[in-house]
């Protein structure tokens, strides 16, 4: 392909590769940005696939044997992808969201393949499935009234040894912790990660916390003032109970949450909260309204950060959802559900790329711009659907797709630019045909 056919490719693309590529060695980058744009053209997770997907300069072998035993590491490259999400977070505010899925298997020897329990619920499974259980740190950015999840990093939970899915959670946040030097964090979780051994130490390493508890979550209200008399002072007030809560004042707003307008009715107090030996939180009571007038069980929500209120508890709490999308474009869109590898580093490694190939369009379709919305318009006649990162990555199909991605890249100067394509006649024979 000429020069003219990569004129529109927005330019902020070869910006951000430019950028990712600084994470690796200057040897290893031109194999990551073939297997790369190979899996960022693809919808399965098959190392062949992406291989197929591209005019590849070597052997197969040689991309087995470079995820293999390549030196390079995959945690570099998802703290870059971090920096570079980092660029559109506005203001010192962010929110990571922290949370697990499973990948189903049905092969004993697949790494960390064990049974688990398949709280889901979901149809046509079993209670009891075998998977590999990966917890994700994702950094969610505003779009809009909308919020979309970047993944960051991912960790496979160990089947042996004193570990799990809290010290996989531990371990993540504290690897990206430098990374947000001059911000205020926040962790969203749901309720199953909202324990005492993770978010002291989270509180630790400077973040704050919010989170759903169960709604039986003992909370009391703070002590009165010691009138000194002998004895101890108390350490709790009264405890907030169903009737407790029924006396404070109700507010009803209607909020842009869960990505639609809702009714919400909540109550608020700063409470002690007793599995965190009585440290002083924000406590949020709300119950959605359908739309036919009833409402929905009561959700109970506590928050760290004091200075919030209880409006932004919630709105905040609700941008944790997108990381359930990036969960579904991952599996289904971008093939996880099919990332087979022998071992657990080169596991690691390969589903660090997928995540890296749906950053890159989810970024783009973040960004906007003229450019990028003439990419994403393949359908003309509708008008009124937002850019997404699978209509970016449809975008690029049509340019990128059996192109000889290895060289655009210029490893004197470290840039990834058209500029560095040779002439059609200059280009080496495709790998695909003459292996």
């Amino acid at each position: 392909m000429d020069n003219q056919g990569y004129r529109t490719i927005p330019k902020a693309l070869f910006e951000s590769i430019t950028f990712l590529a600084q994470a690796l060695p200057k040897r290893s980058v031109p194999t990551w940005l073939e297997l790369l744009f190979g899996a960022m053209l693809t919808q399965t997770g098959f190392v062949t696939e992406a291989w197929l997907a591209i005019r590849p300069r070597r052997h197969w072998t040689s991309y087995y044997k470079w995820l293999q035993k390549g030196r390079w590491s995959w945690v570099a490259l998802g703290l870059q992808t971090a920096r570079l999400a980092l660029k559109q977070t506005p203001g010192k505010r962010c929110f990571l969201a922290l949370d697990d899925t499973l990948i189903f298997r049905c092969s004993k020897k697949a790494p960390e393949s064990r049974i688990h329990h398949q709280h889901g619920q979901k149809v046509n499974l079993p209670v009891y499935v075998r998977g590999q259980n990966w917890v994700c740190l994702a950094l969610t950015l505003p779009q809009g009234w909308r919020s979309l999840a970047v993944p960051v990093l991912s960790r496979l939970s160990r089947t042996t040894g004193n570990s799990g899915k809290l010290v996989a959670a531990k371990t993540l946040i504290r690897v990206v912790r430098p990374l947000f030097q001059g911000r205020i964090v926040t962790l969203l979780m749901d309720s199953w990660y909202m324990r005492k051994t993770l978010i002291l130490p989270a509180q630790r390493l400077g973040y704050q916390v919010i989170g759903q508890v169960r709604k039986d979550t003992a909370l009391y209200l703070p002590p009165p003032k010691h009138n000194g008399k002998r004895g101890r002072p108390r350490k709790y007030g009264d405890k907030m109970t169903g009737d407790a809560v029924t006396h404070l004042p109700v507010v009803s707003q209607r909020v842009f949450l869960y990505n639609q307008w809702q009714t919400v009715h909540y109550r608020s107090a700063e409470v002690l909260a007793y599995f965190l030996g009585g440290q002083r939180v924000r406590a949020v009571w709300s119950q959605i309204e359908n739309n036919d007038g009833t409402l929905r069980r009561p959700r109970l929500i506590i928050s760290t950060d004091l200075t919030l209120s209880a409006i932004r508890i919630l709105l905040a709490y609700g941008r944790r959802w997108s990381i359930e999308d990036l969960f579904n474009q991952l599996k289904n869109r971008w093939g996880w559900k099919d990332s087979w590898q022998q071992t657990r580093q080169v596991l690691h490694r390969w589903t660090q790329i997928l995540a890296t190939s749906y950053a890159l369009p989810q970024l783009l379709a973040l960004q906007g711009g003229h450019d990028i919305k003439a990419l994403a318009s393949l359908a003309p006649w509708r008008r009124k659907q937002p850019i997404t990162a699978g209509r970016v990555r449809q975008g690029l199909q049509k340019i990128l797709r059996h192109v000889d991605i290895r060289s655009l890249w210029n490893p004197k100067t470290g840039k990834f630019s058209p500029q560095n394509n040779p002439k059609k006649e200059d280009q080496p024979p495709d790998h695909r045909t003459t292996a």
